[in-house]
Parts: C-alpha cells; sequence; structure tokens
C-alpha cells in the first residue's frame, strides 16, 4: 500500500483513534465520579441521621459515640449546618479565611450556603420541632477528577503536536538533503559527457562542410543549455544571492529557448503592466528562469500542441510584483490546487512530478515569495500565480 499517497487518509485514521481514545476516558472518568459524587451523598445522608439521633435527648451514649463516629468520617466533604431561616451555625471540611468578624463570617457562610443549593438539595433534620438543614457539596477530589480529562487530553494533544512539528521539520529536514544531493549528483554527474560534447563540437567546427550547415552552432546552443541546466542544479542548497533586475527581461531570456522547439500552433506572449515599464524584482536569474520554464511547459503539454500562454507581469503599490502564468490547456480540478506541488503528482505517464515542487522550494524558500494557482477550470485553462518582491 502507498502510505506517502494515502497519507489524508492515515492521518484521519489516526485523529479518530485518539478522539475515540479520548472519548473513552471521558466516559470512565465521568462514570466514576458519579460514583464518587453518589458515594458522597449518602455519606452525608449518614452523617445526618448520625447527627439527628445524637441530638435526641432518647439515645444512649454507647449509640451516640458510634454516630459520632460515623459524622467524623467525613474529612473531605464541605458541609454546613443552618437554622430554618438558612443563618449559619457549624460547618465542618471548610477553609474558611481566618480573621473574619462574626458578620464578615456569617455572610461568608451565607453566600457558601447559596451555592450549595444549587449544587444539591439540602438535608432536614427536625428535632423536637426544630428544624435546621444540612448543606453541602461535592469534595475538592471530585471536582478535581471532574476536570482530569480535559487536562489529560490538553497534556496529551500538547504533546501530539510537539511530536508531530518535531517529526515534521525533520521530515523536511531529510527531504531538503535528499533534494540537495540529488541536486549536486546531477550536476557532477552531467559533467563529464558536457565536456565530452564541448570536445566533439570543437572537433566538429574543423569539418569545413559540417560548419557551412549551421550544425554546430545548434550544438553549441545546446551545450550551452546544458551547461545552465547544470549551474541550476549546482545551486541548490547554497546560498542564493538577490539581485533587483528587470523581471520582463528575464521571461523574454527563460521563454525564447521554447519558443522555437515548440509547435507553432502555441502562441506566447508576455504582457507588462503598465504597459511599456520596466518592472524590476529581486531574483535569482538562473533559479527563476527554472521556474517560469517548468511552468511554460507543463502548459504547453496542458494544451496538447495547441493554444495560448499568456506571461502577464504587474508592478504592485505593496512592494510585491505579480506574474500570472495562463495557458489555455485542460485545467486542474479545485481539489488538486495545492496537490499539484507535492513531491510525485503528475498527470502524465511519464512524468516524475517535480518540476512544481522545485518551482515552489526556488519561489519560497530562496526568492521568499509565493506560488499558487489563482483559478482554474477543467477544459478551459489555468493560472499560477507567482508573488516576488522589489523591495528588501
Amino acid at each position: 500500500m502507498d502510505i506517502y499517497s494515502n497519507r489524508s487518509t492515515y492521518k484521519l485514521i489516526i485523529i479518530l483513534f485518539a478522539l475515540v481514545i479520548g472519548g473513552l476516558s471521558v466516559v470512565y472518568t465521568n462514570d466514576l465520579v458519579n460514583k464518587l459524587a453518589d458515594r458522597e451523598r449518602k455519606l452525608i445522608d449518614l452523617s445526618a441521621k448520625g447527627y439527628k439521633e445524637i441530638a435526641s435527648a432518647e439515645f444512649s451514649e454507647s449509640q451516640g459515640f458510634l454516630f459520632k463516629e460515623i459524622i467524623e468520617a467525613n474529612t473531605s466533604v464541605p458541609v454546613i449546618l443552618a437554622d430554618e431561616e438558612g443563618n449559619y451555625i457549624s460547618h465542618r471540611n471548610f477553609d474558611a479565611p481566618k480573621g473574619l468578624s462574626p458578620e464578615k463570617e456569617a455572610a461568608y457562610f451565607k453566600a457558601q450556603i447559596t451555592e450549595m443549593k444549587l449544587q444539591y438539595p439540602p438535608i432536614l433534620i427536625e428535632i423536637a420541632g426544630l428544624k435546621q438543614y444540612i448543606y453541602y457539596r461535592n469534595s475538592d477530589l471530585i471536582n478535581q477528577l471532574r476536570y482530569y480529562p480535559v487536562i489529560q487530553l490538553a497534556v496529551i494533544g500538547l504533546f501530539v503536536i510537539m511530536g508531530y512539528l518535531a517529526f515534521s521539520l525533520s521530515k523536511n529536514a531529510e527531504q531538503n538533503r535528499v533534494w540537495v544531493g540529488l541536486a549536486k549528483e546531477t550536476a557532477h554527474q552531467l559533467g563529464t559527457p558536457i565536456s565530452s560534447l564541448i570536445a566533439w563540437a570543437e572537433y566538429l567546427r574543423m569539418k569545413p562542410e559540417i560548419e557551412e550547415e549551421g550544425i554546430v552552432d545548434e550544438m553549441d546552443k545546446d551545450i550551452q543549455r546544458l551547461q545552465m541546466i547544470t549551474a541550476r542544479f549546482s545551486s541548490i542548497g547554497s546560498e542564493q544571492k538577490l539581485q533587483l533586475e528587470d523581471l520582463g527581461e528575464m521571461v523574454e531570456g527563460a521563454i525564447s529557448y521554447l519558443r522555437s522547439r515548440v509547435s507553432q500552433r502555441v502562441v506566447i506572449n508576455v504582457k507588462i503592466q503598465p504597459e511599456g515599464a520596466q518592472v524590476m524584482a529581486f531574483i535569482n536569474r538562473p533559479l527563476l528562469e527554472w521556474v517560469v520554464e517548468n511552468i511554460t511547459k507543463n502548459a504547453v503539454d496542458a494544451m496538447v500542441g495547441e493554444g495560448k500562454l499568456t506571461l502577464e507581469i504587474t508592478e504592485l503599490t505593496e512592494g510585491n510584483v505579480q506574474m500570472d502564468i495562463t495557458d489555455t490547456g485542460k485545467g486542474i480540478p479545485r481539489k488538486q490546487f495545492k496537490k499539484v506541488f507535492e513531491p510525485g503528482f503528475t498527470t502524465k505517464k511519464r512524468g516524475w512530478g517535480l518540476g512544481l515542487t522545485l518551482a515552489r522550494r526556488i519561489v519560497e524558500q530562496y526568492h521568499k515569495g509565493r506560488i499558487f494557482v489563482k483559478s482554474s477550470e477543467p477544459g478551459k485553462g489555468t493560472t499560477f500565480r507567482i508573488l516576488l518582491r522589489n523591495r528588501m
């Protein structure tokens, strides 16, 4: 199974699995909390009965001692004993502020009684016609357990995010090393045959009959092209200096090689906005030419040898320069707008799916710009937009 191609599905499965685990943890903890809360309610109810029996004059001293032990067994549940009018009488398991005056202390416990009423109904104790009420709420342990799943999930989520970021960074670093190594090895491998071709061109130039036919001149053009490609591969992974250059002139130079090598039914136009202006941008010329050539070649392939290709350069007011490359080819479905830049994605039978990936790296990493699919419609064409800087 191709894990890379189906990574979105695997991510979804992992997320769903994590949600199921988190949900089960919350359900289990809530069930545990409810059981503990029910146990506390029974303890308070038993304590109330014990208090009532102790207050009864008919109860023996030995039995009173037994129920006193039951009452004192409650060491965690906050309890307030109040009269019929809600006035505080006594309390248990409360960390009340110290140094309060009797009036402030009564106000403090009255506020606590109001909160307790919202959580549980009070337990009535009636002794010799006198009504008293026991108010209580959940212990701190239960409150902590209620928030435990949330805290647990938050901590797990934080570790998952940190792990994912660490994995992504290490994966990107590894990919960068592979890209750089592959590019430099390719440049190294091209060096030997290019040197051999240069020697053959010099040898053929000494043949008058071949020189007159212009064959060597065409060979020289292709050799220069190979040398330029080698230089591009060699520059990958190295620190690149950007220079302020005429973007229109650079684009014309990039497509001049392609114009004579594509179908005559493909019309290629370069437009500058405003018309006749010199649009400058900070670029690395060899690498950006590579981007333009890659996108242009893809556009020509998408038009199947017939159509219109327009490269429109516009100077923006925000310190950016915009270049739109528009073709009249078969188009790209919207769901694939971002996927086209991923390594290995291609619609060609013999394609490697690396051209647009390399283009994005050059624009975003080396030029600190942006490249994206601005618009596309199946059967009508596609527009790629590149944003570059004309200010440092």
